[in-house]
């Protein structure tokens, strides 16, 4: 044996110990640890270079600080006083239902940025041709800036629609700022986006090589999941939809068209996004937030909005705290809607413990994914919700893509969050958080709407089709959910 081969060995042997420890040190979920020591134990080399790239846990090592700190001082510097003040400082908890005041503060604490605004104005979005239909409208009147960031953008009918309206705007003179994901993108030519820059856009891509090759690996496997619009301050759009055929055409979803004070927390997130992934802005960034802003004429008006967003650089994961904490707090019941269903431990046991305690938990789920892995992770879950009494419905249709909460009449939230583990520790997510009965009930009606084009799961029946390798294929999809 080679001195060359000793001393190698020796790096790998070293790095596997390192990597093991560290695992084992860190304050992460247990079951997360658990299935990388697996990984890592089964598989050495790959275990450890899949660990590299998608395992470490950066919320424990202060990465936010570094990746953040001079857009952090940019907003200080740039905005004036008073208005920082209003957008990263107030306290309108006292302007909600006395019962979720706690749970506006936890998401405000848990980032500065999490703003609960009132006087806003909402229209709740169920079709893609709704979408395009208003968006387009509202793409066509922007006047000064369309700021725009999605997880997928589709080269197909509906992507480039969107599209082509953008590069006419920028063309017109209208400053368009784009943030696409790499990985939900992957697929589309370089040509693409060429031919936006040549049109005038600015475009920036989410993950890009810069700051050197540790900045490039620490966030290789962190997506940016959002779906963001922002037009000239006055009107903004997030949800659940993506810009390609599936979103307009096929798939049940639901988006929210927001006027009001709410856009300003959705123009901070893009802006953090935007300055973070390369872009640039020559303005000072106090131009892209009005005290004066106020709703419109939308169809649901004076409501109090929380936009929540989260990603691994925060300390905390805002988006799953706040999901325990509604389980933990609802009286009368909890309805959820997600595509992909494979949530964290400490969020299973607080919606079983719901449903034990006799809060009508309910979940809608696809009964076809449009990933071949998630299925069977979503189906591992079903018998013990179903054994804590959670009522399941499974969607008849191509696919439902909704991520909706809905509890007790007052508060439900619309958003791009995934129920599991990688939408609540890895993606970059936004939610908007509604605390009105109105929206609520508005909601409810949606939800059980859908519920006409399910089919409820029975217990007995469900347990006796279970074969046992069907089983066992889940709990194995199981172990590698935050991956998936």
């Amino acid at each position: 044996m080679s001195v060359i081969s000793v001393i190698l060995g020796l790096v790998v042997v070293m790095l596997y110990v390192g990597i093991v420890l560290f695992i084992i040190l860190d304050d992460g979920d247990s079951g997360w640890k658990v299935t990388w020591l697996l990984a890592i134990s089964l598989f050495p080399v790959v275990g450890l270079l899949f660990y590299l790239v998608m395992g470490v846990n950066y919320r424990r090592l202060g990465v936010r600080e570094r990746l953040h700190a001079k857009v952090e001082k940019r907003f200080r510097e740039e905005i004036p006083p008073e208005l920082f003040n209003r957008l990263f400082h107030s306290d309108l908890s006292s302007r909600v239902e006395e019962k979720y005041r706690p749970l506006v503060r936890l998401l405000k604490n848990t980032y500065a940025g999490n703003l609960l605004s009132e006087g806003n104005s909402l229209e709740i979005i169920t079709t893609g041709e709704k979408k395009w239909e208003l968006l387009k409208k509202d793409i066509a009147a922007a006047r000064e800036y369309i700021h725009m960031e999605y997880f997928r953008f589709g080269n197909d009918v509906a992507g480039s629609e969107i599209r082509d309206l953008l590069m006419a705007k920028a063309r017109e003179g209208v400053k368009v700022r784009f943030v696409y994901e790499w990985f939900g993108n992957r697929l589309v030519p370089w040509r693409y986006y060429q031919e936006m820059r040549e049109a005038g856009i600015e475009v920036c891509r989410f993950t890009r090589l810069r700051n050197g090759l540790l900045n490039w690996w620490m966030r290789l496997d962190s997506r940016n999941h959002r779906k963001i619009v922002i037009i000239d301050g006055r009107v903004a759009y997030t949800g659940g939809m993506n810009l390609n055929n599936n979103y307009r055409y096929k798939w049940r979803d639901t988006h929210v068209r927001l006027e009001g004070p709410a856009i300003h927390a959705l123009q901070a997130s893009f802006l953090d996004t935007w300055l973070t992934s390369g872009g640039q802005v020559a303005e000072p960034l106090g131009v892209f937030f009005s005290r004066e802003i106020q709703g419109g004429d939308a169809p649901l008006t004076n409501v109090p909005v929380q936009i929540v967003t989260d990603e691994p650089d925060f300390t905390y994961p805002n988006v799953q705290l706040s999901y325990e904490w509604i389980l933990q707090n609802a009286q009368r019941y909890v309805y959820i809607q997600t595509p992909y269903f494979g949530p964290p431990e400490s969020v299973l046991n607080a919606l079983k413990a719901a449903a034990l305690r006799g809060v009508d938990v309910r979940l809608l789920l696809p009964s076809k994914v449009d990933t071949p892995f998630i299925g069977p992770v979503n189906r591992s879950f079903y018998t013990e919700c179903m054994e804590a009494g959670i009522r399941i419905y499974l969607w008849k249709g191509t696919f439902i893509h909704c991520k909706t909460l809905i509890s007790d009449d007052s508060l439900c939230l619309v958003g791009a969050t995934n129920m599991d583990f990688r939408s609540f520790q890895i993606n970059h997510e936004v939610n908007a958080y509604f605390y009105d009965r109105n929206v609520t009930l508005a909601q409810k009606e949606i939800f059980f709407r859908d519920v006409e084009n399910c089919s409820e799961l029975d217990f007995k029946a469900w347990k006796a089709s279970r074969k046992w390798y069907r089983v066992f294929i889940g709990k194995v999809f199981r172990l590698a959910d935050g991956v998936l």
